[in-house]
Parts: structure tokens; C-alpha cells; sequence
């Protein structure tokens, strides 16, 4: 099973993100269903979402768009991380939210996540708020399902206080080498960190 992922030319600058704007399909099997995959997020570049975001932006109407293949993570749990913290613009703080299953839930905003809070500087967490976590999205055949979270695990963190800090310090990394804030996608399978995607954060 892989994910197909499309990425614009323009998409992840520093100014827009383009979060949400073009397809993403996770856990196609099989080269016929690729094939096809890659097809729609092909056509999602000429979206009427997708171009009433480049006229709200001011970016040119025609552009180009790739498509990512890569080996599906079957997520335990997901998370967005920004290696500084998205909601104050304080430079010294990363901030994980996180969820159970794959990140579909997370970043479309059906479900409230964990939040870890940590301060940069000796990597000391500064605060840890569990949230709700009502929905998450899981492997179906053919594709994904959203469900709701088993009661047990609602109230239960979905990383350990070491994951976060772990998923932290992929962020400060990130952010080291490229020179700007991140905002990184990951995921933890079997106790293993991942990494699915890093951007500028748009919204400092």
C-alpha cells in the first residue's frame, strides 16, 4: 500500500501553504489504481477550490503539479508539529498536536488533538493538554474510513511525553537546516518515528 501525494510547483511557499487544496490518497494498491490516483491528483491542479485559493493568494492561474508516491505509514498515531509555536508567534516554542490513527483526522480538523507544549531551549516540555479525540481515520480496503475513537483510548494520551519530545526535536532540526520555522507532518509506527512532510509555517 502506498500514498499518492500531489504537490503544486508554487504549493508550501513561504506565503501559502495550499493545505487541502489538491488530492491525497492513501492506501492504494496496485499499479492500475496508482495509475489513477495519480490521474486525479493531476486534475485536482484545475479544481474550482484549488483556483479560487490562487486568485485569493494572487498567484498566477496556470501552474504545474507533481505527484508523490511513497510507502504507506500505518500510523499509530499522527501529529503536526511547528517548530515554533503557531498561536502566540513565539520563536522558542515547538508545539506537537497529535492523534490517534492516521493524520487525516488531525488535519482536516475533525477531531481535538493532544497538545504538547515545549520549550526549545534544553528541550524541557512546558505543558501538556490531552484532548477529546472523537474521530480517527483508519486503513479500509480500497482506501481510508473515518471512525469514531474507541472510549478507552479518548481520554488516553495519544504520545508518550518522549515522543513528543522525540517529534520536537525533528522539528528544531528541520528548522536548523532550512533556515525558517516548519511545519512538519509525522507519524509514529511500532514505537519508529516518521517523517511525511515538512513546510514553512505560513502563519507567523
Amino acid at each position: 500500500p502506498v500514498a499518492v501525494r500531489s504537490s503544486a510547483l508554487d504549493e508550501d511557499g513561504a506565503a501559502a501553504s495550499f493545505a487541502g487544496q489538491h488530492e491525497t490518497y492513501l492506501n492504494v494498491v496496485g499499479a492500475q489504481a496508482v495509475a489513477e490516483a495519480v490521474a486525479r491528483c493531476w486534475a485536482s491542479l484545475r479544481s474550482a477550490r484549488a483556483a479560487e485559493y490562487r486568485r485569493r493568494q494572487g498567484l498566477r492561474s496556470e501552474a504545474g503539479i507533481a505527484v508523490l508516491v511513497q510507502q504507506l505509514v500505518p500510523a499509530d498515531a499522527s501529529a503536526v508539529v511547528f517548530s515554533a509555536n503557531p498561536v502566540t508567534g513565539n520563536p522558542d516554542e515547538a508545539v506537537v498536536n497529535a492523534s490517534w490513527g492516521l493524520g487525516e483526522s488531525l488535519v482536516g480538523g475533525t477531531t481535538t488533538p493532544d497538545t504538547y507544549v515545549i520549550r526549545k531551549r534544553g528541550l524541557v516540555l512546558a505543558a501538556r493538554r490531552i484532548g477529546a479525540k472523537e474521530r480517527m481515520t483508519v486503513l479500509a480496503p480500497g482506501g481510508t474510513r473515518e471512525v469514531d475513537v474507541p472510549r478507552l483510548l479518548r481520554g488516553r494520551p495519544s504520545l508518550t511525553d518522549a515522543q513528543a519530545l522525540e517529534m520536537a526535536r525533528l522539528a528544531i532540526s528541520l528548522e536548523r537546516k532550512l533556515g525558517y520555522p516548519v511545519d512538519v507532518e509525522c507519524a509514529f509506527h511500532e514505537g519508529r518515528l516518521y517523517l511525511l512532510q515538512c513546510r514553512p509555517i505560513t502563519t507567523l
